[in-house]
């Protein structure tokens, strides 16, 4: 079970309160996947997103290091997946997708034998200068139910 939506910014303020209007509604265990070329803008829709669940701390990507942890509300995991070589290779990252926090996952499509089935996508394009095209993919209810939340549809 899918529902789409897609979703145009035209401003990185307009990307920031898409990303924490989305913090604001998750809850343990969700998880957000982002995919998108380098600059369309993962790690500052990330760091909104942590913004909106309380995390103070500064929120950047975890490219050499793979995985973050931040508190907030929730815990909030932020992988990057990026580097990751052989994706049949064991992270141990249910522990964290079932860990009471939220997760982030940046490239995952990297790791997509890993992800859970139910899990909020979001593809980042690139459009412009300050413009970026989100096409989220809810799979499963409680992602259909947070899209609905989401857009007010």
């Amino acid at each position: 079970m899918n529902q789409e939506w897609t979703i145009i910014t035209r401003s990185p303020e307009e990307t920031a309160e898409l990303a924490e209007r989305l913090g604001t509604l998750l809850n343990e265990n969700d998880v957000i996947t982002l995919e998108g070329d380098l600059g369309a803008g993962k790690t500052t829709f990330t760091k909104a997103m942590a913004a909106a669940l309380g995390v103070t701390q500064n929120v950047n990507s975890p490219t050499f290091t793979i995985l973050k942890e931040y508190k907030g509300r929730l815990p909030f995991y932020h992988m990057d997946a990026y580097r990751i070589e052989d994706e049949l290779e064991d992270f141990g990252l249910e522990d964290y997708f079932e860990g009471g926090g939220v997760t982030v996952v940046e490239w995952a499509s990297m790791i997509e034998d890993q992800l859970p089935p139910d899990r909020l996508e979001i593809q980042i394009s690139y459009l412009g200068n300050t413009e970026r095209r989100f096409h989220i993919n809810a799979r499963g209810l409680r992602y259909i139910t947070l899209g609905k939340e989401l857009f007010n549809k």
